[in-house]
């Protein structure tokens, strides 16, 4: 499962490029919708999945993605039917790399940690982010995915200092994941220099790939952080087109809006170092 990723990274330092990676929220507005953007997101330029699953209290989520979660709450969704998504897209696509976010209850409400380390490697799943499970915490689930072949990716922060970042950087596989702002998802964003200053200091750290997040909505930004990291994570902007959607009356809009901002966005990271080469 880590291959995955381990490959799609590689390809992408291949290519010179940063890869994007594209948030969505399983069954936001309903399970059918959510799994057509899912299939379509790979043909509109995500080079990474992350897929969230739905919970109550999402400490980290901004209005955009809690709201995400509460429509996907309120249609039924779930953990489980969320690895159901993965195991349907597992017929269609065997090399996209699907990373779950999300939070500490739904998982351990399955059992023990190998429960659900065993049910997402059977899904297809390649990586886990328990927004809420500190290094400190999660030595049995980092151990249960381990063995299951399952990347446990972690955060670091713009607090995350030098002493603090070999715990961090402890265990993980597939890549690091920075936000790159001290708050919750897409309500601010950090200056572009202040980003990429951070990124170096990450990579220089850690032979993991380091993708930027948080705050991330618009193609400028995302190509000039697509310079310096090796990915640029989008979420907020992706799950505001599905509202859009709704508040325009037209649901069944919601598929053809992601995939086009998901297009707008994978452009404009896919062709940042080359764009960049042409004006220095």
């Amino acid at each position: 499962m880590t291959a995955r990723l381990d490959a799609r990274f590689a390809e992408l330092k291949r290519q010179n490029r940063a890869g994007l990676v594209a948030y969505i929220m399983a069954s936001d507005p309903d399970l059918e919708t959510s799994f057509e953007i899912l299939r379509g997101l790979p043909a509109a330029g995500a080079d990474v999945i992350e897929l969230g699953f739905p919970f109550t209290d999402p400490m980290a989520d901004g209005p955009s993605v809690q709201l995400a979660g509460e429509r996907a709450l309120k249609a039924g969704g779930s953990l489980r039917k969320t690895l159901q998504l993965v195991e349907r897209f597992r017929k269609e696509d065997q090399t996209t790399p699907i990373v779950l976010m999300g939070y500490a209850n739904p998982i351990f409400h399955l059992g023990e940690p190998s429960v659900f380390a065993g049910m997402a490697r059977a899904a297809g799943v390649d990586g886990v982010i328990a927004v809420d499970v500190p290094p400190e915490e999660d030595r049995d689930l980092r151990g249960a995915l381990k063995d299951a072949g399952v990347s446990l990716i972690r955060f670091a922060t713009p607090t995350t200092d030098d002493k603090r970042l070999p715990v961090v950087l402890d265990g993980v596989s597939g890549f690091l994941y920075y936000i790159g702002v001290a708050g919750v998802t897409g309500v601010k964003s950090a200056p572009v220099e202040q980003a990429r200053a951070a990124v170096k200091r990450l990579k220089a750290a850690t032979t993991l790939p380091v993708a930027f997040g948080f705050g991330v909505r618009e193609a400028g930004m995302a190509a000039q952080i697509a310079r310096t990291a090796d990915a640029v994570v989008v979420g907020s902007a992706f799950v505001d087109e599905v509202a859009g959607a709704i508040a325009a009356g037209n649901v069944k809009d919601s598929t053809r809006r992601v995939l086009a901002k998901v297009k707008e966005l994978g452009d404009a990271v896919r062709t940042a170092r080359e764009l960049e080469g042409a004006t220095a």
